[in-house]
Protein backbone atom coordinates (compact mmCIF):
# COMPACT_ATOMS: atom_id res chain seq x y z
CA UNK A 1 0.00 0.00 0.00
CA UNK A 2 3.09 2.30 0.99
CA UNK A 3 4.30 1.52 -2.31
CA UNK A 4 1.01 2.46 -3.97
CA UNK A 5 0.66 5.91 -2.60
CA UNK A 6 4.33 6.33 -3.16
CA UNK A 7 3.82 5.80 -6.68
CA UNK A 8 0.51 8.24 -6.75
CA UNK A 9 2.42 11.02 -5.12
CA UNK A 10 5.37 10.75 -8.23
CA UNK A 11 2.71 10.54 -10.37
CA UNK A 12 0.74 13.28 -9.38
CA UNK A 13 4.43 15.49 -8.84
CA UNK A 14 5.15 15.41 -12.32
CA UNK A 15 1.93 15.89 -13.73
CA UNK A 16 1.70 19.26 -12.12
CA UNK A 17 4.95 20.26 -13.45
CA UNK A 18 4.16 19.17 -16.64
CA UNK A 19 0.79 20.80 -16.76
CA UNK A 20 2.87 24.29 -15.77
CA UNK A 21 5.56 23.91 -18.24
CA UNK A 22 2.51 23.49 -20.59
CA UNK A 23 0.49 26.47 -19.81
CA UNK A 24 3.57 28.67 -19.29
CA UNK A 25 3.92 27.71 -23.36
CA UNK A 26 0.58 28.52 -24.14
CA UNK A 27 -0.10 32.22 -25.57
CA UNK A 28 -3.24 33.94 -24.14
CA UNK A 29 -5.88 36.07 -26.04
CA UNK A 30 -3.82 38.99 -26.43
CA UNK A 31 -1.48 36.93 -28.71
CA UNK A 32 -4.28 36.55 -31.35
CA UNK A 33 -4.20 40.50 -31.69
CA UNK A 34 -1.06 40.37 -32.55
CA UNK A 35 -1.02 37.62 -35.36
CA UNK A 36 -3.68 39.58 -37.06
CA UNK A 37 -1.30 42.32 -37.93
CA UNK A 38 1.03 40.54 -39.62
CA UNK A 39 3.24 38.89 -36.53
CA UNK A 40 1.50 35.57 -36.23
CA UNK A 41 2.43 32.45 -36.04
CA UNK A 42 3.42 31.13 -39.19
CA UNK A 43 6.47 30.05 -38.71
CA UNK A 44 5.45 27.95 -35.47
CA UNK A 45 6.53 24.69 -34.76
CA UNK A 46 2.70 23.29 -34.54
CA UNK A 47 0.85 25.87 -37.27
CA UNK A 48 -1.42 28.27 -36.65
CA UNK A 49 -3.94 26.92 -34.44
CA UNK A 50 -2.03 23.68 -34.32
CA UNK A 51 -0.17 24.53 -31.33
CA UNK A 52 -3.58 26.05 -29.33
CA UNK A 53 -4.93 22.43 -29.77
CA UNK A 54 -2.34 20.15 -29.19
CA UNK A 55 -1.54 22.12 -25.93
CA UNK A 56 -5.07 22.58 -24.62
CA UNK A 57 -5.67 18.70 -24.81
CA UNK A 58 -2.23 18.08 -23.38
CA UNK A 59 -3.11 20.64 -20.36
CA UNK A 60 -6.59 18.66 -19.89
CA UNK A 61 -5.58 15.08 -19.66
CA UNK A 62 -2.72 16.35 -17.64
CA UNK A 63 -5.08 18.16 -15.22
CA UNK A 64 -6.86 15.15 -15.34
CA UNK A 65 -4.16 12.99 -14.31
CA UNK A 66 -3.69 15.02 -11.57
CA UNK A 67 -7.37 15.65 -10.78
CA UNK A 68 -7.17 11.51 -10.51
CA UNK A 69 -3.95 11.10 -8.29
CA UNK A 70 -5.49 13.85 -5.66
CA UNK A 71 -8.34 12.02 -5.44
CA UNK A 72 -6.53 8.96 -5.27
CA UNK A 73 -4.22 9.97 -2.36
CA UNK A 74 -7.07 11.02 -0.29
CA UNK A 75 -9.04 7.91 -0.48
CA UNK A 76 -6.10 5.71 0.69
CA UNK A 77 -4.22 8.56 2.62
CA UNK A 78 -7.89 8.39 4.83
CA UNK A 79 -7.71 4.23 5.32
CA UNK A 80 -7.25 3.16 8.89
CA UNK A 81 -3.72 2.95 10.28
CA UNK A 82 -2.12 -0.63 10.96
CA UNK A 83 -2.61 0.08 14.95
CA UNK A 84 -4.95 0.10 16.74
CA UNK A 85 -6.20 3.35 17.98
CA UNK A 86 -9.79 5.15 18.40
CA UNK A 87 -11.42 7.34 15.82
CA UNK A 88 -10.83 10.76 17.79
CA UNK A 89 -7.57 12.44 17.67
CA UNK A 90 -8.01 14.10 21.08
CA UNK A 91 -8.14 10.73 22.59
CA UNK A 92 -4.58 9.59 20.96
CA UNK A 93 -2.99 12.66 22.55
CA UNK A 94 -0.85 12.07 25.43
CA UNK A 95 -1.86 13.25 28.51
CA UNK A 96 -0.48 16.68 30.14
CA UNK A 97 0.52 16.73 33.97
CA UNK A 98 -0.43 19.70 36.16
CA UNK A 99 2.43 21.09 37.12
CA UNK A 100 1.58 22.10 40.65
CA UNK A 101 -0.89 21.16 42.94
CA UNK A 102 -4.43 22.72 43.36
CA UNK A 103 -4.31 24.70 46.98
CA UNK A 104 -5.64 22.81 49.57
CA UNK A 105 -9.09 24.58 51.69
CA UNK A 106 -8.37 26.03 54.53
CA UNK A 107 -10.40 24.98 58.07
CA UNK A 108 -12.18 28.44 57.58
CA UNK A 109 -12.96 27.57 53.96
CA UNK A 110 -14.67 24.29 54.83
CA UNK A 111 -16.82 25.72 57.87
CA UNK A 112 -18.33 28.36 55.51
CA UNK A 113 -19.93 25.57 53.16
CA UNK A 114 -22.61 23.69 54.99
CA UNK A 115 -23.13 20.46 54.25
CA UNK A 116 -18.94 19.65 53.17
CA UNK A 117 -16.26 18.36 55.69
CA UNK A 118 -12.83 19.73 56.32
CA UNK A 119 -10.04 18.13 53.74
CA UNK A 120 -7.93 15.96 55.83
CA UNK A 121 -4.28 17.67 55.90
CA UNK A 122 -1.35 15.25 55.18
CA UNK A 123 1.16 15.05 57.41
CA UNK A 124 3.75 13.92 54.35
CA UNK A 125 2.69 16.80 51.99
CA UNK A 126 3.75 20.04 52.94
CA UNK A 127 0.86 22.75 52.29
CA UNK A 128 1.48 24.54 48.94
CA UNK A 129 3.90 27.99 49.34
CA UNK A 130 1.03 31.23 49.03
CA UNK A 131 2.35 33.94 46.73
CA UNK A 132 3.18 37.30 48.02
CA UNK A 133 0.57 39.82 47.18
CA UNK A 134 1.04 42.04 44.19
CA UNK A 135 2.89 44.80 46.02
CA UNK A 136 5.28 42.48 47.53
CA UNK A 137 6.35 41.48 43.97
CA UNK A 138 7.50 45.01 43.02
CA UNK A 139 11.04 45.39 43.23
CA UNK A 140 12.66 47.43 45.38
CA UNK A 141 14.86 50.59 44.26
Amino acid sequence: MNVFLNLLLVLQIVSALAMIGLILMQHGKGADMGAAFGSGASGSLFGASGSANFLSRSTAVLATVFLACTLGLAYFGMAAPAAPSSGSVLDRAPAVEASAPAPAASAGDAAAIPGQAAPAASAAAPAPAVPASGAAQIPGK
